[in-house]
């Protein structure tokens, strides 16, 4: 095991450390690759250990973060290193045992927050709590921000990390907001926080599709939270490595393409042992995805493959990146099936654990396989290499980011490069275009879909 390296904060973790310790309830909007772990483990061992303000620290994160990250952090800096980290994970026994351990900080995946503060009841005794990846907690319906809601009485102190807020709305905002103030700020209601900010949009008789910022309100919205929650980009403050965007397009084979034309036409695709059948424009985005991938799931929830163009154009990546690591982002599980198989002689490995993620940052996996929503948050991957291929894209702004930036932070010696292969004249198109733009997250693909039926439907009746 490396020794323990000697932590000097840079000026903005500096400030931030700061905002903890006089911020009780606060948010760290700190951009991807801006070290929120180790800044907020410092504040911990100040409030902990400096202060005695603070006994017990409970962290909630994604899985494969509350794995991996804090722990491995932890021992990473000579001035966090002593620090006791226990892991509330797995089998109920498994949970229990870690949570009866001596610790100084408990880590905990966020799927198991609800089945703690039940355990716990009334004798909840984590005076700190640390949301790693604030946003999973936009939704104030959620059985996890419901669970954290009833015992905010008992907790002291509270802070939120996350480098996107708001991946899809500023009305993702509030559930975050009230769990540090309890509505102080933007309303004690997500309702009275529409009504202020917000006036309705897009409607189908009595059914809102969306809510549209009032003039003034997003300037409003951050200086009502200010005082509470900093937001810092790393463009600001940082030297960032170059970043090349490719995008590869891969034309689909004639009888591929008859099928994608067909699917999208008649939302119904005849194979030869089984049909698919999209009845709905998100199922219809999916198959047609799905196609432009190479596989389709059919109505037996087995796929059927259709083209091997995107293999062959992912092959090509890795052999004319002459033995550097390739990252490879995928969609579906049919996508990473094919991928292990076609890609054996490069001997390609998932991202599964701690275990492959230090092989992958030792730089021994030639290609590793990874789903963007378990390799998207928190997770340090630029020292093992600097070439992400996206073989198939999300329709998510929030994890397409998160994505990227494994590979895209600061510690990155190289230029990286982002290769997107994208089928011609196919969603990938649409799905491309959205992210540029910035438009987010699924509402954003439906309406893609739907405006490309339309063309569909009038192309065809044109020709009648």
């Amino acid at each position: 095991m490396n020794s323990p390296i000697n932590f000097l904060a840079h000026d903005y973790q500096d400030f931030a450390i700061k905002k903890i310790q006089q911020c009780p309830k606060c948010g760290l909007f700190l951009d991807m690759g801006m070290g929120k772990t180790v800044t907020t483990l410092t504040a911990i061992v100040e409030l902990m250990y400096d202060q005695l303000d603070v006994n017990k620290v409970l962290v909630v994160a994604p899985l494969r973060v509350a794995e991996d990250t804090w722990s491995r952090e932890t021992e990473k800096w000579s001035h966090t290193a002593f620090l006791q980290v226990s892991k509330i994970l797995g089998p109920l026994r498994t949970r229990e045992q870690a949570l009866s351990k001596q610790a100084d900080i408990y880590v905990i995946n966020r799927e198991n927050l609800v089945w703690l503060v039940e355990r716990q009841g009334k004798h909840w005794d984590f005076d700190m709590v640390v949301v790693d990846e604030f946003s999973s907690f936009k939704n104030s319906k959620s059985q996890r921000f419901k669970a954290l809601r009833k015992v905010l009485p008992k907790i002291k102190r509270l802070v939120g990390l996350t480098g996107t807020p708001a991946p899809n709305t500023l009305l993702d905002l509030w559930p975050q907001v009230y769990l540090l103030d309890q509505g102080e700020r933007l309303g004690r209601t997500k309702r009275i926080y529409q009504d202020r900010y917000f006036t309705p949009g897009a409607r189908n008789g009595h059914v809102l599709f969306d809510w549209r910022l009032r003039a003034g309100a997003e300037d409003a919205i951050h200086q009502q939270i200010s005082d509470i929650c900093i937001s810092m980009k790393a463009e600001d403050w940082l030297d960032m490595p170059d970043r090349i965007d490719n995008i590869i397009t891969v034309k689909l084979p004639s009888k591929a393409r008859t099928q994608y034309n067909e699917l999208e036409k008649e939302l119904i695709l005849e194979l030869e042992h089984s049909d698919v059948i999209a009845d709905s424009a998100a199922v219809l985005s999916n198959k047609l995805l799905q196609i432009s991938n190479g596989a389709i799931y059919d109505e037996n929830q087995e796929y059927q493959e259709i083209h091997s163009q995107k293999l062959e154009a992912l092959a090509d990546i890795i052999e004319e990146s002459n033995g550097q690591p390739v990252l490879v982002f995928y969609s579906y599980k049919h996508d990473k099936a094919r991928l292990l198989k076609h890609l054996k002689s490069y001997k390609p490995e998932e991202l599964t654990d701690s275990k492959s993620i230090k092989k992958w940052n030792a730089g021994k996996t030639r290609v590793l396989l990874a789903h963007p929503a378990s390799a998207g948050h928190g997770l340090n991957l630029q020292d093992g290499g600097h070439i992400v291929v996206w073989f198939g894209l999300t329709w998510s702004l929030e994890l397409y980011q998160q994505a990227n930036a494994r590979l895209f932070r600061q510690g990155q010696k190289e230029s990286v490069i982002i290769h997107h292969l994208v089928g011609q004249d196919t969603l990938d198109e649409k799905v491309v275009t959205a992210l540029n733009n910035k438009k987010i997250g699924q509402d954003a693909l439906l309406e893609a879909v739907k405006a490309r039926l339309e063309e569909v439907r009038e192309n065809a009746n044109a020709r009648e």
